[in-house]
């Protein structure tokens, strides 16, 4: 099954941007997925191509206009099309590892990058567009939220790794943060391995990366402990 990315945006010339690089680009150089970038303005109908207006009951900046997003959603999503359709926005559901692992089964994703102060309600309510954010911040627009997303997804997909066991012991792969790491050289500054690593005992390796891993998340982030036993 492939994977299928419309990214709808003012700036469509920041993609591919990191998604080209490295295991992301290599899948999308390979078919593993694609990409495809749709400039809003091309959906304005007038001479200007005004994507914009002034907001409902005053206030500061501005707001895109339900008409025009609503063309371009339509155009690059019909009916037919079963992919989730998503708009990048700080007041969202927060992105997380289960909502990345949903996406990854998904046909694609459509996902519209806001601008200015927001967009109008009335194309999020009428056209389904689940609101998504990457974190509790404002950007100034959506397209970095957008990489952000894409790239926690794609690198999920069959292929794009290599081997599924690659993402297995990552943080939040299990509700914990992941273990330290160590390799070459044996010492460094000073500092060694600690000896369970190279003591060639894989029952006491595992022991200690999920005894590391544990200990981290309670430190960092005593958030997903406490959830992790509520669960």
């Amino acid at each position: 099954m492939s994977f299928d990315a419309d990214i709808i945006t003012l700036f469509p010339e920041l993609f591919p941007g990191p998604l080209g690089a490295s295991v992301i680009g290599r899948g999308l150089a390979e078919n593993l997925w694609s990409l495809r970038t749709h400039q809003l303005r091309e959906f304005a109908s007038d001479k200007h191509r005004t994507v914009d207006d002034t907001p409902a009951g005053g206030g500061p900046g501005m707001v895109l206009r339900a008409d025009v997003l609503a063309r371009a959603i339509d155009h690059v999503s019909p009916e037919t099309d079963t992919r989730p359709r998503l708009l990048m926005s700080p007041r969202g559901e927060p992105l997380t590892q289960n909502l990345v692992r949903e996406f990854a089964g998904e046909a694609g994703l459509v996902i519209v990058c806001g601008r200015f102060e927001g967009v109008d309600q009335r194309v999020i309510d009428s056209r389904n567009l689940r609101e998504v954010s990457i974190g509790d911040y404002v950007l100034a627009g959506g397209e970095v939220a957008a990489m952000v997303l894409l790239e926690a997804v794609v690198r999920l997909l069959p292929g794009v790794l290599g081997k599924a066991e690659s993402h297995a012991d990552e943080s939040h792969e299990s509700g914990l943060l992941e273990y330290p790491h160590y390799t070459r050289p044996a010492i460094f500054e000073g500092q060694t391995i600690p000896d369970v690593l190279t003591s060639g005992d894989h029952g006491k390796v595992d022991d200690w990366r999920q005894s590391e891993s544990e200990k981290l998340t309670r430190l960092r982030r005593p958030d997903l402990w406490a959830k992790r036993h509520k669960d």
